[in-house]
């Protein structure tokens, strides 16, 4: 390992082992190492050091300039989409205690009030140090904050997660330890910059030799657009939701430089990749946030799916743990228990910033300086080491006062005949009774609510078949490609028991 292994000096080294390697592709443009060096050293004399900087722009050369100069001064960023909120962005940023905003122009009306620099202001000068090639200077340490991620909170406001240089390095090692990753591959930047994705496109890319390949919205309306890009920038790696690859699940073909597919963010199901199994490498992968990207890996083939339709989530990446403990003695499991996943190992980040003492308590300093983090995920150990994820611990509902768990009736629905993909939400009547509502996207082989209804009753008792379902065309999703719970509509219901 290097003296100083943080993520700014491994870029700087594989600059200068070979500065002619492709690092990035955007539109028709290729861009050498030395050509992104020489952006990083441009912004990093405009940008404060040992700070916190927001970054809030599109997914151009500049964004990814922006952050390796922020790194290599020393200072952490602060990522946002720009079709966040207004409101969340300032949030953010302010609880992040920003000293500068580095973004486009047009988004000047979306941050108000901040310090802001503008990369349309530096073009020519970023355009003359190009040709100059010069490298930047890198400040950065191993055990200071890379960036601060914003995830939901239990509080229903964001709260962000402090992550390290060396959290960040590790995470690129571990990638590479399991997927190894060579100058030849390319490796798609799909993700918005606020998701752990993100990181792993970016850094697990460009750190372990790769090249980072930028698509235009456009490239990415759907499916088909994706898989014509991939197969024209002969793209090798794709990480992404599993609704990504549900998506190009449906279509008929795989460019043929296609190499691995990477799920993870929530539960990968065997019908999502039924049509890609067997042509390319599929990975089901688990991690929060807090632990940096992913804790554990699973291989779809050779491995196989779970009597649910569902993929486990695998072994710990290298230099991780994750043991399971009781939910209610909070001492280890005994073999073939359910417990929650408690993770440690060199991913684990800093925690919270601010006032988040309450959920902070997640995380435990160990005897011998190491830190665990209390997931709130629960799982099971399956033969052979490898882990399933069965739910939240947090998730159950009571439905007329028997304990039901929404996922387990998603599971159930996502295996039925006809259906492409299931949520299921629960709401609250007159009464102030739950009652659960389904969402379904359907195929050609469904049939009717009847059939449907029928083959739940196969699997779940009665009082977990939801109430009502909705059939919809398609479920919005997030900017975190994850179901996006609040634009699905309310089926109201009075309150009445039934009878029973």
């Amino acid at each position: 390992m290097m003296k100083n292994d943080t993520l700014a000096s491994r870029f700087l080294d594989l600059t200068r082992q070979n500065p002619e390697a492709l690092a990035l592709v955007y539109q028709d443009q290729a861009y050498p190492r030395k050509d992104l060096a020489s952006m990083v050293s441009v912004l990093q004399n405009v940008l404060p050091r040992r700070a916190r900087v927001g970054v809030v722009m599109d997914h151009i050369p500049e964004l990814f300039g922006s952050l390796f100069a922020i790194l290599s001064n020393g200072s952490c960023y602060v990522p946002a989409e720009p079709t966040f909120p207004a409101g969340r962005i300032e949030r953010m940023m302010k609880e992040a205690n920003v000293a500068m905003i580095i973004t486009q122009q047009k988004y000047a009306n979306l941050l108000a009030g901040f310090n802001l620099l503008f990369i349309e202001d530096l073009a020519d000068l970023l355009s003359q140090k190009r040709q100059a090639s010069s490298l930047p200077v890198d400040r950065s340490k191993p055990e200071e904050a890379a960036y601060i991620l914003y995830t939901s909170g239990t509080t229903g406001m964001p709260k962000g997660i402090e992550v390290t240089n060396a959290n960040v390095c590790h995470y690129i090692d571990a990638f590479n330890h399991e997927f190894h990753v060579n100058p030849k591959d390319r490796m798609l930047q799909h993700s918005v910059c606020s998701f752990d994705i993100f990181t792993e496109e970016v850094f697990a890319s460009l750190l372990n030799g790769a090249a980072l390949i930028l698509p235009e919205p456009s490239d990415k309306k759907d499916a088909k657009s994706l898989l014509e890009f991939v197969d024209t920038k002969q793209v090798t790696i794709i990480s992404g939701f599993p609704y990504l690859l549900e998506k190009l699940n449906l279509e008929n073909w795989l460019p043929e430089s296609l190499r691995l597919l990477i799920s993870g963010g929530d539960i990968l199901r065997e019908n999502y990749v039924s049509n890609l199994i067997d042509k390319v490498s599929v990975y089901n992968t688990y991690g929060p946030s807090e632990t940096t990207v992913c804790a554990s890996y699973f291989h779809c083939l050779p491995g196989t799916a779970l009597a649910d339709g569902t993929y486990p989530i695998g072994k710990p990446v290298l230099d991780m743990e994750i043991e399971l403990y009781d939910l209610s003695t909070k001492k280890p499991c005994k073999p073939g228990g359910i417990g929650e996943l408690v993770i440690s190992g060199k991913g684990v980040s800093n925690g919270y910033i601010k006032d988040h003492d309450h959920e902070n308590d997640a995380f435990e300093k160990m005897p011998d300086g190491t830190r665990r983090y209390w997931s709130g995920d629960c799982g099971r150990l399956l033969p052979y080491g490898n882990l399933a994820f069965l739910n939240r611990k947090d998730s159950q509902v009571m439905i007329y006062g028997r304990r039901v768990e929404i996922k387990e009736v998603e599971s159930a629905l996502n295996q039925c005949q006809g259906i492409n993909l299931a949520v299921v939400e629960d709401f609250l009547d007159e009464d102030n009774l739950p009652y659960l509502v389904a969402y379904i996207v359907t195929n050609s082989r469904f049939q009717n609510l009847h059939t449907l209804k029928q083959e739940l009753a196969h699997q779940l008792p009665s009082f977990m078949i939801p109430e009502f379902f909705v059939r919809l065309g398609d479920i919005a999703l997030t900017s975190n490609g994850k179901p996006d719970y609040k634009k699905l509509p309310q089926v109201l219901k009075s309150g009445e028991i039934p009878w029973s």
